[in-house]
């Protein structure tokens, strides 16, 4: 039995423990974040302060290198052996669609830029896959201790190099010196946070620089901590406090919501207390509790469990095809995860952290961490190869082979499609958004910064005609049809779109921002006098009566055609329960749960009719024909996925639509 180092404390192994314990609990059971999370980001840089403190007060070298290098060995192993088990569960359970993105979050967890992945997906409509979690998105909080486990250490070199420089004049103290570092970033990162948090809630959850101030709390807490020496009484007291404010953070928050602002310091600050209580002597202290050795042993083997539960969870739910477990379900999945757990330190991280070898120079070290990194770089790289290899060679397929919507033309009634590989393979759907080719340029650039995501096609040298497009991405996704005609026309298009915001005038059916946006739109409209606005006219719902008009779609665009503006307006495309491409994989695209009836996709009769007459200028489009037919609304026409979601068409599809496209919009607006 190996001995325990000196000043080991077991309370603090089981606070650890009982933080993996809320984290585990809240995400199988509740479904919620605890704020488990967030004292591990506090302990990690209490543990890291303790170690470094002591070395800058003694004048130890730092040796930053063989640091780094000695807690990557510790910690990456444990990360290859889950990402790897989850790219081996992701194969056999989830669908081929949602591959490309944990291939992306297996790069990220392995280079520990997940929060960063996340932040960037988070707010970004497009980015966003609504039909389940990532096996991996766990790891954004320990990439955020991996860019801190590489920036702390700096921080004590630049203290200790400081402390040097100034010692034949001034003699300072360095613990005073880092307090006053870690106080600044304290207070700097946490008015960012709650800035941030206010205003950009979801960027901010995964932000390192919204989350700096509790490794800051940590770092000042063990550096206080000498100095901190409170009697039995108040031990015990602050113990339990810290113990009840941690346990019922999470239910009393909305943590996802509100975090990492302010209220993260409810349980910091409770973990804090805790830390504080230390040992009290006092047989009814809570330290007799989380010194408890069962408890202990599972602190020791809390990396590996919060590696593990995550992925257990997520792919267990998937291959069952469950939103969430009851409770033997959930019990299931917790001991699994505490088995693997002790596995992977057991057989992995432990062996490899007491191997001699490494520890004897810093480029052995460095030599097992680029082995490690290899095994799992290795088979992402390959799979990601074969991905592109795959769509490459289903798009490379005769136009015969792949008519799409060509294929429900009348003249092709009745015609059997040819067999051939369905495009675009299904791991290829996050790229069939419809392309723009950029930002707005020159006099198309909007002056309202709610605008600020004005994209345009690349302009044509003779402009014939300049047209807007405003809504959301049921707007964007015509402009595989629309961009591509406009550019044989020379016309010039601009698009102002936002997710989930159809166009239309204010109404209390839309949120605030949406209607904003609408209103800055249509008074870009009125500014730049376009010779016509591109819209959705009318909006499909998943359940009945699926199909509707757009709350005050006619006053929103009424003021555009008094001015003289041309409106186009398409019908919408029908949405669905289910994901369609998903359907097609599981069942295969014949089978009748993927063709849903015309009846329960689209109106009986169309809202446009309802339009007809009413505002002059209004040019109605209708394509319904040629996305469903026969009485159903198929997910796969002419060897083609018609949409990539439960709602969106795919690039490809609206590309085979494009001579039936421009057909009617010449013939609706009467343009030559």
């Amino acid at each position: 039995m190996p001995t325990r180092k000196s000043g080991y404390r077991p309370e603090v192994q089981g606070l650890r423990a009982l933080a993996v314990l809320m984290v585990v609990t809240y995400h199988v059971w509740l479904g919620k974040v605890s704020g488990g999370v967030d004292i591990f980001l506090l302990l990690s840089a209490f543990l890291m302060t303790l170690g470094f403190t002591r070395k800058v007060e003694s004048g130890q070298p730092l040796r930053l290198l063989s640091h780094w290098t000695h807690l990557l060995k510790r910690l990456l192993p444990a990360v290859v052996v889950v990402v790897l088990a989850v790219l081996v569960g992701t194969a056999v359970v989830l669908p081929q669609r949602r591959w490309p993105d944990v291939l992306d979050q297996a790069w990220a967890s392995l280079l520990y830029g997940q929060n960063w992945l996340l932040a960037n997906s988070a707010v970004d409509y497009y980015a966003q896959d609504h039909a389940g979690a990532s096996p991996l998105q766990h790891f954004w909080s320990l990439s955020i201790q991996g860019q801190v486990f590489l920036l702390w250490p700096l921080v004590f070199a630049g203290i200790a190099l400081l402390r040097r420089l100034l010692r034949p004049r001034i003699e300072l103290n360095s613990r005073i010196l880092l307090a006053v570092a870690f106080g600044a970033i304290f207070v700097a990162s946490l008015i960012y946070s709650i800035d941030q948090t206010a205003s950009n809630q979801t960027y901010a959850y995964f932000d390192t620089r919204a989350r700096l101030w509790e490794f800051a709390l940590g770092s000042l807490l063990a550096l206080a901590l000498p100095y901190l020496k409170p009697g039995r009484l108040l031990r015990v007291a602050l113990g339990w406090t810290g113990l009840a404010a941690m346990l019922s953070c999470g239910l009393l928050v909305t943590v996802e919501g509100s975090f990492p602002g302010y209220i993260a310091l409810w349980p910091t600050l409770a973990a804090a207390a805790i830390i504080v209580a230390g040992q009290s002597g006092s047989r009814v202290g809570v330290d007799r509790i989380l010194s408890w050795k069962p408890l202990v042993a599972l602190g020791d083997n809390s990396y590996a469990l919060y590696l593990w539960h995550w992925p257990l969870l997520v792919l267990g739910l998937a291959g069952k095809g469950l939103s969430s477990p009851n409770l033997w379900q959930g019990l299931v999945i917790v001991v699994a995860s505490i088995v693997m757990a002790v596995l992977t330190t057991r057989l992995v991280e432990k062996p490899l952290r007491d191997w001699h070898w490494p520890k004897i120079r810093a480029w052995r070290g460095a030599v097992v961490i680029a082995a490690c990194g290899a095994l799992l770089a290795g088979p992402v790289s390959l799979w990601q190869s074969w991905i592109v290899t795959d769509a490459a060679a289903a798009a490379s397929q005769s136009s015969e082979l792949i008519p799409g919507a060509a294929a429900l033309a009348p003249e092709n009634a009745g015609k059997p499609t040819p067999d051939a590989k369905i495009v675009p393979v299904p791991a290829a759907m996050k790229d069939e958004w419809a392309e723009i080719d950029g930002l707005c340029t020159g006099d198309n650039v909007p002056s309202n910064p709610l605008l600020g995501g004005c994209l345009q096609n690349s302009p044509p040298e003779t402009v014939t005609k300049r047209i807007v497009v405003l809504g959301d991405s049921h707007a964007q996704q015509y402009m595989a049809a629309l961009g591509p005609i406009a550019k044989s026309h020379g016309w010039d298009v601009v698009t102002l779109l936002k997710g989930n915001c159809r166009f239309g005038g204010v109404s209390p059916e839309r949120d605030e921002e949406c209607n904003a946006f609408n209103e800055a739109g249509a008074q870009y409209v009125l500014d730049h006098r376009p010779d016509a606005v591109f819209t959705v006219a009318s909006l499909t719902l998943k359940e009945a009566p699926y199909e509707i008009e757009v709350p005050q779609y006619l006053e929103g665009i009424k003021p555009i055609t008094d001015a003289g503006i041309e409106v186009i307006g398409i019908r919408d495309n029908p949405r669905f329960t289910i994901n369609m491409p998903d359907c097609v994989e599981d069942k295969g695209h014949d089978a009748p749960e993927c063709n849903v009836p015309l009846q329960e996709s689209l109106a009986g009769a169309s809202p446009l009719d309802a339009y007809r007459g009413q505002v002059a200028g209004l040019h109605l489009m209708d394509l319904s024909d040629f996305i469903c037919a026969d009485g159903t609304c198929p997910a796969v026409v002419g060897n083609v996925y018609v949409y990539k979601d439960d709602n969106h068409l795919t690039k490809t599809y609206v590309q085979t639509m494009i001579p039936m496209f421009e057909e009617r919009l010449l013939t609706a607006t009467g343009w030559k």
